[in-house]
């Protein structure tokens, strides 16, 4: 039996949100972000002293925050300065407890 695959069309929030959320599953880019809640900036080598990993490894984490939008940088020759991205952090914490207040206990499952 032949089975016919559609194309899903997803919101522009349900986007997004799926990108944060990716962006925010794992334990060093949480860490990343917990430390720039604390400072207004920072470069990767304050990073690298903070976390026991190596530059290219926190850089790799830095990229897909940035690419997520939770994060931005600026360039200061040969280095990059990272902070929060207020607008899209904002946005973020709204689609998430969007999610969170809806109340799937009512769902009998199992």
């Amino acid at each position: 039996m032949k089975r016919s695959l559609k194309n899903i069309e997803y919101s522009k929030d349900a986007e997004q949100t799926a990108r944060f959320a990716k962006a925010l599953a794992h334990p060093v880019r949480l860490t990343i972000l917990k430390y720039l809640s604390n400072e207004s900036c920072c470069f990767t080598t304050d990073l690298v002293e903070v976390l026991p990993l190596a530059q290219s490894t926190i850089s790799q984490h830095l990229k897909e925050l940035k690419e997520a939008g939770l994060i931005q940088g600026e360039i200061n020759p040969p280095k990059i300065k990272y902070c929060i991205n207020q607008k899209n952090w904002i946005k973020a914490k709204e689609l998430f407890e969007n999610i969170f207040k809806e109340d799937f206990t009512k769902i009998n499952c199992c």
